[in-house]
C-alpha cells in the first residue's frame, strides 16, 4: 500500500538471522490474554539487601564500534524533557550491574541502546549490541526484556530475531518470552486518528508521521514552527477519543489506554521468572517515567540515560556508550567469577 508523503512505514523484518542462545521454553500465557497475530516521588532512601547490589540507595527526583545497521524519536528537544520546576540535582552513577537471581533488567531502545537519529529508520545499531543483549538475558535466566515505543516488528528489523522477551508500542504489544506469542495490552488505534494527523502533517510542511499498532507518533524536528499547533491538535484528538498524549524528544505521540511502559513492566513482574526480583529499568525519555515509577513499586530502581532532568530515576548514565559499557562490564565480571 502506497504511503502518503511524510508517513513513515516500518520496513519489513530484516532477513539477517542471529543464532539465539538455547533457552528454556516460554512461560504459559497469562490466563485470559488473547493472542494477536503478527507478521504484524522520589523513592524514599532505603536499604536494599538484594544480592544485585551492595550499597545503600539514594532517592530520585520527580518533577561502538563495528558495522552499522540502518531508531524512534528525534534528538535534543530539551524543553520537552524538563519544562516545569527548578533544575534538579544530578544523580549518581549506578553501582555495577550484578548477575544475580534477585536481578531483573528492562531496557528501553532509542536513546538508551542506540543514539537517537533524525528519522526512525536512520539509527545506527552497533554490531555487538544484539549479542550483548542475548548474552545478558541468558545469564539472567530470561529476566531481561526490551520495553520500547517501537513496534516489535520494527525492533526485530533493526536487531534481528532476538531471543529475549519484549514489549513494543509502549507496552501495547507484549511478548513474554523469546519466540512466544504476542499479546495486546491495549485496543488497536483507530485508523481515523492516523488519517487526521497525516492530513495535519501534510498541511504543516510535511511532518513525519509514524503509525504503530497501538499509537501514532508525529516527529517535528525539521518543522519546529509546527510544534504548538501540533500540540493543540494532539490534545484535541486525545480528549475526543480518550487517548493518552506523550511528548518526547521532538515527537508527540497519541497512544491507546493501557499502552504504557509502566503497565508492561508490571505485566512482566507478574511472570514466574521475574516475580520476586528487584527490577532495574534503563531509559532516557519522559515516556520512560511510567516504567521508572513501576519498578519502584516492585522494590527496584530506574536509571536515567543522558542529560539530567526531573525524573523518578535513582541513578544516571551519561549516554548510550555508558550504557553499553555498564552492561558489558556485568558479563565480564561474571566471566571472572
Amino acid at each position: 500500500m502506497a504511503m502518503a508523503p511524510g508517513v513513515f512505514n516500518h520496513m519489513p523484518r530484516a532477513a539477517a538471522h542471529l543464532a539465539p542462545f538455547d533457552r528454556p521454553g516460554p512461560p504459559r500465557p497469562r490466563p485470559g490474554a488473547a493472542p494477536i497475530l503478527r507478521p504484524c516521588d522520589s523513592p524514599p532512601q532505603r536499604d536494599f539487601a538484594a544480592a544485585a547490589f551492595s550499597c545503600s540507595l539514594g532517592g530520585g527526583h520527580i518533577p561502538s564500534d563495528g558495522a552499522r545497521l540502518p531508531a524512534m524519536t528525534d534528538p535534543s528537544d530539551d524543553t520537552s524533557l524538563a519544562e516545569h520546576g527548578a533544575e534538579p540535582r544530578d544523580l549518581p552513577q549506578p553501582p555495577p550491574l550484578r548477575i544475580s537471581p534477585q536481578t531483573s533488567l528492562f531496557l528501553d531502545f532509542d536513546g538508551t541502546l542506540v543514539d537517537i537519529a533524525d528519522r526512525p529508520d536512520a539509527v545506527v545499531v552497533a554490531r555487538q549490541l544484539p549479542g550483548l543483549i542475548e548474552a545478558l538475558s541468558q545469564r539472567l535466566d530470561g529476566r531481561l526484556a526490551l520495553v520500547s515505543g517501537r513496534s516489535l516488528d520494527a525492533l526485530e528489523t533493526l536487531l534481528g530475531p532476538l531471543g529475549v522477551a519484549m514489549a513494543g508500542s509502549h507496552g501495547g504489544e507484549f511478548r513474554p518470552a523469546a519466540g512466544g506469542e504476542v499479546y495486546p495490552l491495549a485496543d488497536p488505534l483507530p485508523g481515523s486518528i492516523v488519517e487526521d494527523l497525516t492530513g495535519f502533517a501534510l498541511a504543516n510542511g510535511g511532518l513525519l508521521v509514524e503509525p504503530k499498532p497501538f499509537s501514532v507518533a508525529v516527529h517535528y524536528r525539521h518543522h519546529p514552527h509546527a510544534r504548538d499547533n501540533l500540540l493543540a491538535r494532539a490534545e484535541d484528538l486525545a480528549a475526543m477519543h480518550g487517548l493518552k498524549m506523550k511528548h518526547g524528544k521532538q515527537v508527540i505521540e497519541l497512544v491507546m489506554p493501557g499502552s504504557d511502559k509502566g503497565s508492561a513492566v508490571a505485566r512482566f513482574m507478574d511472570l514466574p521468572q521475574f516475580s520476586g526480583t528487584a527490577p532495574l529499568f534503563v531509559g532516557d525519555d519522559v515516556t520512560d517515567e511510567d516504567a521508572f515509577r513501576a519498578v519502584i513499586r516492585f522494590g527496584g530502581n530506574g536509571i536515567l540515560v543522558g542529560a539530567m532532568r526531573p525524573t523518578a530515576a535513582t541513578w544516571r548514565l551519561a549516554g548510550v556508550a555508558a550504557v553499553h559499557d555498564w552492561l558489558a562490564a556485568a558479563l565480564e565480571e561474571k566471566t571472572k567469577a
